[in-house]
């Protein structure tokens, strides 16, 4: 019994342990973009002038009112790509631990799949993706 709760306890300590060097190098990347935030403002001209300071996009000049209506589909196929895009990140802890989750993860994997295959054909049945306007 006393074995058991030192292999217990002695378990929690490797395991607070073992994110030891991902909080340092969190530590070090805040640090890293801190320090080049710091020098690129203290190194870098500061030039203002008018033509420097007026809006542009993609380098043309902005004509017209920034207020004018824009279709719908822009947005909707925007968040339909975010959607997803999503989706491509939960496969990754999948794919670290495939060998480990066995059959039954790939089962949740191909559930969660399908889930998703269902709600892209009712999209495309929806007319979702089609561009008459």
């Amino acid at each position: 019994m006393d074995t058991f709760l030192l292999q217990v306890q002695g378990s929690n300590l490797d395991n607070s342990v073992s994110y030891f060097p991902i909080g340092v190098q969190f530590i070090f990347a805040l640090g890293f973009v801190g320090a080049v935030l710091v020098v690129t403002h203290l190194l870098g001209p500061s030039r203002r002038s008018a033509e420097k300071l007026q809006n542009f996009e993609s380098g043309i000049e902005a004509v017209g009112n920034a207020r004018t209506p824009m279709a719908i589909k822009y947005f909707l196929v925007a968040i339909l790509f975010v959607l997803f895009d999503v989706e491509v990140i939960f496969f990754y802890p999948y794919a670290v631990n495939f060998r480990g989750l066995g059959w039954s993860g790939f089962g949740e994997v191909l559930l969660f799949v399908g889930f998703f295959l269902v709600g892209f054909i009712y999209i495309i049945k929806k007319g979702a993706l089609t561009w008459e306007d």
